[in-house]
Formats: structure tokens, sequence, C-alpha cells
């Protein structure tokens, strides 16, 4: 959230050698330099992750269920936090007036830091609530609902300012130094976006020269969010390039500035279409010095540091989707029973109740989602949850937009119309306007959606390649092509047969409706993973470029993620003393909805019309359809 900024949409692969298995020999040298900087930077997990086994048509409940609770010390102290801040929400934050001034005031801002919601993770010998994972989501969630600029200014200070990269990659000494700051509500940014740079780390144009005991920054940063009110920037810089192979590769490097250093400069303050109240600028640095001191995680080591701390923060975003889903469906079901034509509630007509159904079956979908992969994170703060919070952030964005679509369908010309409007004719004034206005750029920003799903393909790909990448490299010698595809071959004389079999290992323990969607996980997962295969060999290393096809798989283990994820919520819920009745019925209908796309992709995977359709964009962007264009002035 604090750059529109998205991870490389191709992530290259090892082999057991630390070289790349990707083949680079016809890329050009653009191309070669982002994925050589990407590739140093790339995480490297043994333990695969639930996603990552079901792409590979392995079932592995045992890395979401079950979902346990937070331990009762953090849930006693959870629920106090979470209780005075939606009283402070309720009492002091006027979502309409910070939308209509662009500005979020001073004492909201106090009020908010009090409660200690600027270093709700950050642990508490740093002066933060040492809060986890999940309730931090909680809040997101709850400060979201009521009003998005709100939770941007906040959830951009801590996801992605300098709490997250400080907690994972800090020394000790950084830690004790800057922590108390933000946790007590000195609000940071994060500047990494520029103008020419958003998944192309390798075109980053700021620069650290070393001087002596400090580095001096020069360069200009776009959209860095919380950016023009911050006393603290976590800053991505080009710094000395490292030779490897007796060529040079670009180093980035990440600092903690103080955002009041001599030559730091607020270009611009951003304005959007919503979240009037971002704080969004482009800074300028010129001759900014910072102390060797300030470097996080090492020299080097920045685009590891921005991407692992864009992994952990993503999953604000989809805790915000979920506080809209939840104030559509509220919306909805009142101005539903509220609203009457041709002689009944609006509601009880079945094209309403079919939106209806809709928002309400994908809320609990995204909240499952987000809690399971939340609860790993706080389990194992070094879980791979790369797929999982991809998935989480795709999919919830994506599934939020279409419920306030469905919100504003429902509220009709009410929905399209201003709450300052609404109030003025004496009607509820249901802020759905603003909802949409706010929340349409959560599919774009921290990994757009199109990056994200060829992001989430390259992952579910990386153990294939890892197994054939080496014997279908032009740029390795011979005699280890051969090698690895004699290795290859072995691998997938067993492993192919297995995806036709049934997949077994149910919880023993998991309701029998629930334990039906999730035996219908493993066995579609399996055929999702030798769907994959079967495109592997009909297009080879071309399959990177079929774009749309593998947004289509994305989409697919999207939705049996988010299947699985709500049986295990599910599972917790009936476990808490929920109606078995109704909990299974939401788990039914949702179940029903993902599985119509699923089976909609599939075919699509197999009949499709990209090709041409590619063909004929190409056309129209080299301008020989401009014909279409007449009449427009």
């Amino acid at each position: 959230m604090a750059e529109i900024f998205s991870q490389p949409a191709v992530s290259p692969q090892k082999s057991d050698d630390g070289r790349s298995v990707i083949d680079m020999s016809k890329m050009s040298e653009g191309q070669r330099a982002a994925l050589q900087v990407t590739e140093a930077a790339r995480e490297s997990h043994d333990d695969l992750s639930f996603v990552a086994h079901l792409f590979m048509g392995r079932f592995r409940p045992d890395k979401l269920y079950p979902l346990t609770a937070p331990a009762a010390e953090e849930q006693e102290r959870a629920e106090k936090f979470l209780a005075a801040l939606a009283a402070f929400l309720r009492a002091h934050v006027d979502a309409d007036l910070i939308d209509r001034t662009g500005e979020i005031p001073v004492a909201v801002r106090n009020g908010l830091a009090a409660l200690g919601a600027y270093g709700i993770k950050v642990p508490r010998e740093y002066g933060g609530l040492g809060l986890s994972q999940t309730t931090y989501c909680r809040a997101c969630l709850a400060i979201a609902s009521h009003c998005m600029n709100t939770f941007a200014h906040v959830s951009v200070h801590q996801s992605v300012g300098v709490p997250q990269p400080l907690m994972l990659f800090g020394t000790e000494e950084q830690k004790r130094k800057f922590l108390p700051r933000v946790a007590g509500g000195e609000v940071s940014a994060f500047a990494l976006t520029e103008h020419g740079v958003g998944s192309d780390p390798a075109r980053l144009k700021t620069t650290a020269e070393p001087d002596g005991d400090d580095f001096v920054l020069n360069g200009e940063k776009l959209w860095c969010s919380n950016g023009t009110c911050a006393g603290l920037l976590i800053v991505a810089a080009k710094t000395a390039p490292k030779i490897v192979g007796g060529k040079p590769r670009t180093q980035i490097t990440t600092f903690v500035v103080e955002a009041n250093s001599p030559g730091i400069a607020l270009v611009h303050r951003c304005q959007f279409m919503g979240l009037r109240a971002l704080y969004n600028g482009v800074i300028r640095f010129t001759n900014v010095r910072v102390p060797r001191a300030h470097i996080i995680g090492g020299e080097g080591r920045g685009l590891k540091v921005a991407l692992s701390t864009l992994n952990a923060g993503r999953l604000s975003i989809p805790a915000s989707s979920i506080g809209m889903a939840k104030r559509s469906l509220a919306i909805a079901r009142e101005w539903c029973a509220e609203r009457i034509q041709w002689g009944l509630p609006i509601g009880q007509h079945a094209a309403i109740a079919e939106k209806v159904r809709r928002i309400a079956a994908h809320a609990f979908a995204m909240e499952g989602m987000l809690l399971v992969t939340s609860r790993i994170v706080d389990r194992d703060k070094k879980a791979d949850i790369r797929l999982e919070a991809a998935m989480c952030k795709l999919w919830a964005t994506e599934k939020a937009w279409m419920c306030l679509d469905d919100v504003m369908q429902i509220r009709g010309g009410r929905g399209y119309e201003t709450v300052e409007s609404l109030k003025a004719r004496g009607e509820k004034p249901f802020p759905v306007e603003r909802l949409m206005r706010d929340n349409r750029v959560t599919t774009i920003f921290e990994g757009s959606s199109e990056i994200m799903r060829l992001f989430i393909m390259r992952e579910a790909l990386d153990p294939h390649l890892k197994i054939a990448g080496v014997a279908l490299n032009s740029e390795r010698p011979w005699h280890e092509r051969i090698a690895s595809a004699a290795k290859a071959a072995g691998f997938y004389l067993g492993w192919y047969p297995a995806q036709w079999l049934p997949a077994g290992g149910l919880p023993p323990d998991m309701h029998p409706r629930l334990a039906e969607h999730f035996a219908r996980v493993a066995s579609l997962g399996r055929k999702m993973a030798r769907t994959l295969f079967h495109q592997m060999v009909k297009f080879g290393p071309k399959l990177e470029k079929r774009q749309v096809l593998l947004g289509r798989l994305a989409d697919i283990g999207a939705d049996l993620f988010a299947i699985a994820a709500s049986c295990v919520y599910a599972q917790k819920l009936l476990a808490d003393g929920e109606p078995e009745a109704k909990v299974c019925a939401l788990v039914d209908d949702f179940a029903a909805q993902a599985q119509a796309r699923i089976a909609q992709n599939f075919r699509g995977v197999a009949e499709n019309s990209d090709q041409p359709g590619y063909e004929l964009a190409q056309q129209i962007v080299a301008g020989e359809h401009l014909w279409l264009e007449r009449g427009i002035v």
C-alpha cells in the first residue's frame, strides 16, 4: 500500500549448484538484468506451504488444520484493545469529514497513538503492544470498515513502513533506536517506487554512494504513502554493483532515513479518485547523508528486505477487503428488509437475493483465508506464506470489489449518491459511493491482480523448474542438460500416474459436510497439478508468455485455497459453538459458487481464444483499428 509496487512477474529459480535454471540466452539486457537482481533476492523454502503442495498434486491439510486460537493472555489483551479501538473509531473518526477535507485530524492521530494502534505488532520491550498478526488483521478489518483513509495511514506505517522490515531484518541497536518511536506514533513510510520502476527493480535510479561512515542518497521516489507526514522513511537505493562471473550485477540496499534530513524535499502531494486523505507524495533526495548503521539487512540485500516486507505486510489489504465485504453485507441486509417494491421487500426478489447470497458467502470465505494464513504466521514467523498471502490479496480484493458492486446495484440511485446529498434529503447516508472510490485501488497496489497471478504461477512452477529447468536451459552444458533430463524423467514417471489416483489424508475429526468439500479440494488439486503439467509439456519455455492461461490456473488455485480455508474456519466456528446448520449452509453455498468458477476456468484452459485475442490487441495498440475510435470528442 505504501507503494504501487509489485513483485516481479518472473522469479528465477536456482538449481542445486546455485545457478539459475531459467534460460536467459534469448532475453534482452533489460530482462536479464531484472531477472538477475530478483534471483539474488528470491526467498527459498524447503518446507512447501499448503498451496505450493496443492499445485504439485499433494494434499497437506496439516499445513492449515486445525485453526487454533491465540494464547489466552494474548486473547484477553487483544479483545480489550479491539473494543477500545472500535469505541474510538465510532466516537472520534468522522470518515466523511476526512474524505471531504483530505486530512486525518491531529486529534485522531494522537488518539490512535494513545491506544497503541501504531505499534500493534511491535514487541512490548520496544514500546509496542506485542500482539499477533491475527489481532493486527482484525484491527485492520475494523478500521477499514469504518474509514479506509485511516486504515491506509495506519497500515502503511506498520505493514511496509519502518516496523515490519526492522522486526524482520533489523539489528538490536536499530530496533532499540527506531521501534519505540514508530510504536509511539511517529509515522513511517516506504519509498521504493520510481517514475520508471514498478515491478522492475533493475531500473531503480535512486543511488546511495559511500562516503566515509555515511552513504549519500540521490534520486526521486513516486507514490510514497505517508511520505508527506512521516518522521522516518524506508528508502531503497542502488548501491555499488557486485561482480558476478566477471560482470557487474545491480545491488539494492534499504536504509532507515530521517525524514527531516537536509536534502529531502516533498515535490508533490498526489491526489487520487479515492483515499483522499492518503498522505502520498513524490519525494526527492539530493545529497542526503545516511549513516551506514542505518542499512537494514545488510548492503545489497535491499530487494530481499522489500519483498519479504511486502509478503508479510500484504495481509493487511485482504483484511481491509473483509471490512468492505462485511460493511456491504450490513448495508444490503438493512436496505433489503426496508425497501419495498412490487409489494415485497426487495430482498425477497430472486435477482436481489442472489447478490445478497454472493456477498455473504464471499465475506465468509475471505475471513477464513485471512485467519488461516495469519495463524500460520503467528505459529512460525519464518513460515512460507508467499502463495497464501498472494492469494489472499488477489482473491479478497477482487471479491470485495464484487461485493461493493453488488451493494451499489442493490441500493440503486441511492448507492451512487453522495453521503452529503443523502443527508440533505433526509435519507440514511449509507456511504456506498465513498466505499467504492476508496476500495478500487486495492486490486492495484502492493501487487496488481495481473502481477499477483503471474507471481502465483511462478511460485507454483518452482518445484518443476528445479526438477527439469536445467534440461531446458540452452545456456547450460549438454552433459548437465542430459543428466537433468534423466533425473526429471525418473521423477515424472512416478509423479504423473499418482495425479490420477485419489488423495487421502482428511482430518478424522472434521464435520462430514465440511470433509466432503475438503476432499473435493484434494481431488481438484490433483486435476490442477496435471493440467499445469500438460501445459508445460505443450508450450515448454513459452508457457511463461501465456499469461491469460496461467491466470486461469492461478484463479483455480485461489478458489481451491478459499474452499479449504472456509472448511478449516467453519470447523473452528463449530467448535466454538456456532450453529451447525447455519455454518455448514454457508460453506455449502460458497463451495458451490467457487466450484462453478473452477469448472469454467478448467474449460478455459482447454478451449480459449487467447492467442487470436492477443494478436488483435497488438494490432489495436499499433494503431491498425483507429476507425473504432471515430466519433469521440
